[in-house]
């Protein structure tokens, strides 16, 4: 049964340390095989006038925003049309890849593209799956498409998953695969 103690300068809000403790309990059952219930996690807090580093007294940074909820609110400004707020949520180097290695840049691109394939297109989540490493977050979403054919005919419960690369508040990349075309030739 591990036991594992973790000191944090207090001001941390209730979600931080809730979020921390949840992903330390996933890496110890994943390290040791041993199941959530049986894994203590301990926060201890203190002042920043007994925490010191670099001979100066600290306090705790703003957490980080979630990788999920990044993801999460570019697709949501995706689905409204709002390119310049989805923008902000991407690096400079970003690259978006979809099916048939159609790769685009910026949005400006991908709604052009789009406009060939559909008149409208929503996404109906059934899941988030977030992993971290390094410095960075991979959140694949997953869950079905819907929406309106160029010819006016309504589609729905099409299959997708995305698969989005974070580094700070930014989305480095987005890779994309779905049943569409599939979809829309009958298969």
């Amino acid at each position: 049964m591990p036991i594992i103690e973790c000191t944090l300068i207090k001001g941390y809000d209730n979600e931080s340390r809730k979020l921390l403790s949840e992903r330390i309990t996933d890496v110890a059952c994943a390290t040791t095989g041993a199941d959530p219930e049986l894994v203590i996690v301990t926060i201890k807090e203190v002042d920043g006038d007994n925490y010191m580093r670099g001979r100066k007294n600290r306090n705790p940074a703003p957490p980080p925003k979630h990788p999920e909820n990044i993801v999460r609110e570019f697709l949501s400004n995706m689905e409204e049309r709002n390119l310049d707020a989805a923008s902000s949520f991407l690096s400079d180097d970003f690259v978006m890849t979809f099916p048939g290695g159609n790769s685009f840049t910026s949005l400006e691109e991908l709604v052009e593209w789009s406009k060939t394939r559909y008149q409208k297109v929503s996404k109906t989540f059934d899941g988030f799956d977030t992993s971290l490493k390094n410095g960075s977050a991979v959140v694949t979403c997953f869950g079905t498409l819907n929406g309106t054919w160029l010819d006016g005919v309504n589609f729905s419960g099409i299959r997708f998953i995305d698969r989005f690369v974070t580094k700070g508040s930014q989305i480095i990349s987005q890779q994309v695969w779905n049943d569409l075309a599939e979809s829309k030739n009958g298969f």
